[in-house]
């Protein structure tokens, strides 16, 4: 997208649509003269009486009847009582306009930045949230029907009405564009079909991020994990005619390769559950199980496009999960990486089996902290609903390090417990190290314990986003599906532990 300039005078915004924030009290009370003078003095009226809405996230369009403008329309966003405006209903606004300009098929916008403005939230602040929101909130789901060919509009140009520093104000939006552009991929590739999207043309897109951002890439195939004793991704794909990947991207931003963040993603490109075979209807959008890869690759992106000083690497397990003769069964016992032994209780407990040799990788590969990500259980769901992303650690401090990201760009977690009875029902075997399924009681616990037992002493966070992976319904920042969550606070928790060390 190109950003143009600082715009100074209503008469000369040359564009589509202007985009203003409004709210019972305006404020900038001299230039919101200036702006109901040139479009019309009906304006304040209508604010008054409710034909322009000044409710929270509300969203009304009007046209524009002024011979002198060089706009089409007007977007205003309702902000409620401003007192009491958050950053979180600010960019839930924005992702709501976002939707509507999509509608309006707008490739040209003016944003009246100091409109939306607080003693809160500053200048440069509003065009980070605008970004955000419109890029996520004008997402559309890639589709395969025969009559699908209208071509779809995207946003080309955003300009700025402000008196703040523009340089400021620019590198908002740029960084809330770069973050939103990351989460409108990994959703993409969560809504793809898994015959569209199979374990390998996952790894042929890793290898593209790569080249694009400059990365080192490894791609292991099955002879390889052979070879390095990878038996729990193996395990998994047993039953498959897809070959597994093991997915590896090094961004390296200091002289030596130390102080190294692991990321490491679940990339089941699909499940049935294998021999302990998912219901008729459980089994549907389990496309998406490869969400937490989806997040890592995100996250990337992102590190490759603001090139933060902390040294990254990204690590995914991707097979599918199937069912043939050659499939893994209940009662089999696996060697993973790391050497542990696993018996088999629930062949559909497998995205745990995939990190366990992907987690141990990656502290081989040199990371000194590590956060999994996965749609590993039901059990989150039914514990904390398909609004909050469940977590796991063995080291408070630097989840409460993470917390802090993820407070920033409002995406809710939740710690459960891990306790020292946890890890002796994983341990609990009378023929090999550790079990796959302890049992259906604190499923999620379990699920993301079993891959605590790979992590050993690193400082590590387990994210299960089962149910904050893939949006039930449509939603303010978006459509029905994939939602790409904690792709930005992943980048956000990054640059925070970049800026922590340069300090």
């Amino acid at each position: 997208m190109q950003i143009t300039q600082e715009i100074k005078s209503f008469a000369t915004v040359d564009s589509d649509v202007l985009i203003v924030g409004v709210s019972k009290n305006q404020e900038n009370v001299e230039k919101w003269a200036e702006f109901v003078q040139f479009f019309g003095e009906p304006m304040e009226e209508w604010v008054k009486s409710g034909d322009i809405q000044i409710d929270t996230k509300s969203i009304t369009k009007i046209p524009v009847f002024t011979k002198e403008a060089k706009v089409k329309r007007l977007l205003f966003i309702g902000l409620g009582n401003r007192k009491s405006l958050s950053k979180e209903t600010l960019r839930a606004g924005f992702g709501l306009a976002g939707k509507a300009l999509h509608k309006m098929k707008a490739s040209k916008i003016t944003l009246w930045a100091d409109s939306f403005t607080t003693d809160e939230i500053l200048p440069e602040e509003v065009s980070n949230l605008a970004a955000e929101g419109i890029v996520m909130g004008s997402y559309t789901v890639e589709n395969y029907k025969t009559t699908s060919n209208e071509q779809d509009i995207t946003i080309e140009q955003i300009s700025f009405i402000t008196d703040a520093e523009p340089e400021k104000v620019f590198a908002g939006y740029h960084k809330g564009e770069v973050y939103a552009a990351a989460v409108n991929e990994a959703r993409t590739l969560i809504n793809r079909p898994g015959n569209l999207l199979t374990s390998t043309k996952l790894a042929d897109y890793a290898v593209e991020l790569a080249k694009e951002y400059n990365f080192e890439v490894e791609i292991l195939d099955k002879a390889q994990l052979e070879e390095l004793g990878m038996g729990a991704i193996l395990a998994v794909n047993k039953g498959s005619k897809e070959e597994p990947r093991m997915i590896t991207l090094k961004y390296q931003a200091t002289e030596q390769w130390e102080d190294v963040i692991g990321l490491v993603g679940k990339g089941v490109t699909f499940d049935t559950g294998g021999y302990s075979l998912k219901t008729k209807t459980g089994i549907v959008g389990m496309k998406g199980d490869m969400g937490g890869a989806a997040a890592v690759l995100g996250a990337m992106r992102i590190v490759g496009e603001m090139r933060p000083n902390k040294n990254v690497i990204g690590v995914i397990g991707s097979t599918d999960n199937m069912i043939s003769g050659d499939a893994f069964k209940p009662d089999d016992v696996i060697t993973t990486f790391s050497g542990k032994t696993v018996e088999i209780l629930n062949t559909d407990a497998e995205g745990r089996l995939v990190l366990a040799d992907a987690v141990a990788y990656a502290k081989q590969q040199g990371a000194n902290t590590l956060i999994d990500l996965a749609t590993l259980t039901g059990g989150v769901i039914t514990a904390l609903g398909y609004d909050k992303t469940g977590a796991l650690t063995n080291d408070e401090a630097f989840y409460r390090s993470f917390v802090e990201a993820a407070n920033k760009t409002d995406e809710f977690v939740w710690q459960l417990p891990l306790t020292e009875n946890d890890k002796k029902r994983i341990r609990k075997s009378d023929v090999a190290d550790l079990n796959n399924s302890p049992g259906g009681d604190g499923h999620m616990i379990f699920g993301g314990g079993f891959i605590g037992e790979f992590v050993g002493d690193t400082p590590w966070i387990h994210l299960d986003i089962a149910g904050t992976s893939d949006a039930m319904n449509a939603y303010d920042f978006g459509p029905k599906g994939g939602t790409g969550v904690m792709v930005r606070t992943l980048a956000a928790f990054i640059d925070q532990l970049a800026n922590s060390t340069e300090e």
